[in-house]
């Protein structure tokens, strides 16, 4: 009897080893082929990449379809979860190779499960995104499924991060998952995203585009702002993965991993005296005083190619992670425009909701003028910043590294707008304008009767810039808490930061904010 048993769970297993090889095939070697000549991974490929090695445990494998005799092994996606840097972090992959990927009703299903076990474990959820969208043959079943994913994106946004990465193409209705989640990485040659296709475009307003054109990756990553991070292939994009993951906690309930540094605290900058040139309208790299001031000189920028004028990144800061938001001189003077305000308020909704700290860095003249500006609603799009910085709670250090003018100065995150700490460099000049522009307004009538008029307005922009253009009178106002040497700006962050550490803000009961979107 017991060998008869024996043989009976014998075969079982082999049954069941037999279906866990084919669904592991995915589509079969032609398609894995086809694959690899596109210059693509597999799901399974992708996984073994991104996670530590042996450390995914599939979840659903033997999920399918919704309706019978539809040839989709593993319903055309790997679920479950691993490790990576020891942490566990639930994934799924869609599997180009069955059915393109698309996405079915089931093929949902399995999605949300890992990310509702993301949630209750407090765990992040990394989408590895390659589908050719809804599956057109189970119709609105399809389209539920993609209902249900978005659901989750909403209502878990904030709970645990969300990271996808577009590996492949990602059409119609498929987009809106990666764009609710936190970031969103893309392949260079390979990943492709817009609602409506070339063909479509072509039919419907005789343009034509390709490709790459209308929703590559580049076109994400400079112009429309969607992708936050770009690499070459897959390799590359999964690799971009786990380093940003090294910034970001487990869940809101946690702080982001500590990074261990023989990097000194009390590292002098003593470089960072030749950064600033005297002449206000001369850019320099602030790009330079970043990596000069953060832990190992690594900072992991965000976003790089669009808005350019705005920087936003992570970097650590003795040990622990923080969040960069800067203005880039060498781009449109670093003044605040209607992307690099959006920009800049995701990325600190971002931080604030991640419990990552917030280092902003200011030289800006004010937000850029002109009708088109001023006609896109610069006003909106600037309010979010305002209320990205007065919103958050985690601890946020300003450092005025040269000009901070007018309503910008309320924008890069002002003691008024909830600053724990401003720090001014002895170049930094704080006030409603620039001199030229003040001189102008308060002295006009002065140089209007001068005999002499230009000699007049040179004097006044000197006597105006001599007494305002100066950061004392900030500081003496209380609105500059310290005016530091710059080689003395990483070791003063980073005291400041860990006096930080238990910061608690209580705000009045609501059900949330009205940002204006």
């Amino acid at each position: 009897m017991a060998d008869d048993t024996l043989a009976w769970m014998n075969e079982l297993t082999a049954e069941m080893e037999e279906r866990r090889k084919r669904i592991a095939r995915g589509g079969g070697e032609v398609r894995i082929h086809k694959q690899h000549d596109a210059g693509k991974m597999t799901a399974r490929e992708r996984l073994d990449t991104l996670l530590d090695e042996d450390s995914f445990i599939e979840i659903g494998a033997f999920v399918e379809p919704l309706h019978e005799g539809f040839d989709a092994p593993g319903e055309g996606v790997v679920t479950g979860y691993g490790t990576i840097d020891g942490r566990t972090v639930f994934v799924f992959s869609q599997d180009f190779t069955v059915q393109g990927g698309s996405l079915g009703k089931m093929h949902a299903q399995k999605i949300c499960r890992v990310m509702d076990l993301a949630v209750q474990n407090g765990c992040p959820i990394i989408g590895l995104n390659d589908s050719a969208g809804a599956r057109i043959q189970e119709g609105v079943d399809a389209l539920s499924g993609y209902g249900e994913v978005f659901y989750r994106n909403a209502v878990y946004s904030g709970v645990v991060p969300q990271l996808s990465a577009i590996l492949g193409p990602c059409a119609g209705g498929a987009v809106y998952s990666p764009a609710l989640t936190d970031f969103v990485l893309m392949a260079r040659d390979t990943a492709y995203m817009f609602i409506t296709g070339p063909d479509v475009i072509r039919s419907v307003t005789k343009e034509d585009v390709t490709l790459a054109e209308l929703g590559g990756a580049d076109v994400h990553a400079r112009r429309s702002g969607v992708a936050h991070l770009v690499a070459d292939d897959d390799a590359a994009v999964l690799a971009m993965l786990r380093t940003l993951l090294a910034f970001l906690p487990q869940s809101a309930k946690e702080r982001p991993p500590v990074r261990s540094t023989r990097d000194p605290d009390t590292r002098e900058t003593p470089e960072l005296a030749r950064v600033v040139h005297p002449d206000q309208r001369r850019p320099y790299a602030m790009h330079d005083v970043i990596t000069a001031i953060v832990d190992d000189r690594r900072f992991f920028e965000t976003q790089a190619d669009f808005a350019r004028n705005m920087i936003t990144g992570f970097a650590h800061l003795g040990g622990g992670a923080v969040g960069i938001v800067a203005n880039n001189p060498r781009h449109l003077a670093g003044t605040l425009t209607i992307d690099a305000s959006d920009k800049a308020a995701r990325f600190i909704r971002t931080c604030d909701a991640f419990n990552v700290p917030i280092v902003t860095f200011v030289d800006v003249t004010g937000f850029l003028p002109g009708v088109a500006q001023e006609h896109a609603g610069i006003i909106r799009h600037g309010a979010k910043m305002l209320f990205a910085y007065a919103e958050a709670t985690v601890p946020k250090l300003t450092v005025i590294t040269r000009k901070s003018y007018g309503g910008a100065y309320l924008a890069m995150n002002s003691k008024d707008m909830g600053a724990d700490v401003v720090l001014a460099w002895p170049t930094a000049a704080v006030a409603v304008m620039g001199a030229e522009g003040a001189a102008n307004v308060v002295f006009r009538r002065e140089i209007a009767a001068a005999r002499d008029p230009d000699a007049v307005r040179a004097a006044k922009i000197a006597e105006y810039r001599k007494a305002f253009d100066t950061p004392y009178l900030a500081a003496g106002r209380g609105y500059v808490d310290d005016v530091v040497d710059p080689k003395d700006t990483r070791r003063m962050l980073i005291r400041h930061l860990r006096m930080l550490a238990d910061k608690r803000v209580e705000r009045p009961y609501k059900r949330h904010g009205n940002m204006p979107l």
